[in-house]
């Protein structure tokens, strides 16, 4: 049996994996990104596949992924420094050697850093609704942003996005199948029924229903096809509801 301060919990949720003796931690840091794509070979040291997380926060999708699928590569991105520090601590004390954590927007990581048709599988979990309408702008999932995430998928690759905000989800339902062969999700992920992420358990406690869908990229569109129809598509100006604020508080 571990030993109990081998294990950490969150809200009550049990975080993947234990901390390992110090001997057997690892280094999760991406401190430089190179000016183009990322080789995934010279990153990791292999041929494997690859699971990206924009947004990852604290790294606890990311983390249990990479525990359970060995054989899958993982690398996640966030524009926060602080949530980062702690996502390569718990990797690093988890000896993990597939995957790498980098303070990075998912925007800039799929457009500059992402080699076409190069990954497995995007996750995107609740992205920032961005409350205040002088900042609706830097609202991630844009018509843009879903078609450089088709571009980085190999064929039929696998997309997955989560919220907690209706008004995200009603504009997210309306964008996403233009690119994506996409399905709603009934009832919560079977392998993390309390939470995948820090926020979905948050949303989960305060009883908030929590909008979930997955699809594979569209073959038959091409990357020039996506970009047009990403041009013809409205922008993210829905109204994210204020009240949903104080939640971000806890996130």
């Amino acid at each position: 049996m571990a030993e109990p301060n081998r294990v950490e919990r969150e809200f009550g949720v049990a975080f993947p994996g234990q901390i390992l003796e110090q001997s057997k931690w690892t280094q999760t840091a991406l401190k430089a990104m190179p000016d183009g794509p990322l080789n995934w070979r010279e990153l990791f040291g292999r041929d494997a596949p690859v699971v990206l997380d924009v947004g990852c926060g604290n790294g606890r999708f990311l983390i249990g992924s990479a525990l359970s699928r060995p054989t899958h590569d993982h690398l996640g991105g966030d524009i926060l420094p602080v949530v980062i520090r702690y996502a390569r601590k718990r990797g690093n004390q988890r000896g993990l050697t597939n995957i790498k954590f980098a303070v990075l927007g998912g925007r800039e990581l799929l457009e500059r850093h992402v080699a076409p048709h190069s990954v497995d599988e995007i996750h995107c979990y609740h992205p920032q609704p961005y409350y205040d309408p002088a900042k609706v702008h830097l609202r991630l999932v844009t018509p843009e942003f879903l078609a450089s995430a088709h571009r980085a998928l190999k064929p039929g690759g696998l997309f997955v996005i989560q919220t907690d905000n209706p008004g995200y989800w009603k504009y997210m339902r309306e964008v996403v199948p233009v690119f994506f062969d996409f399905h709603e999700r009934v009832g919560r992920w079977p392998d993390a029924p309390k939470g995948r992420t820090r926020r979905e358990i948050i949303a989960l406690k305060q009883k908030l229903p929590v909008f979930r869908g997955h699809g594979t990229a569209r073959t038959e569109l091409s990357a020039d096809e996506a970009l047009r129809k990403a041009e013809m598509l409205p922008p993210p100006t829905f109204d994210a509801d204020r009240r949903l604020r104080d939640l971000d508080r806890l996130a």
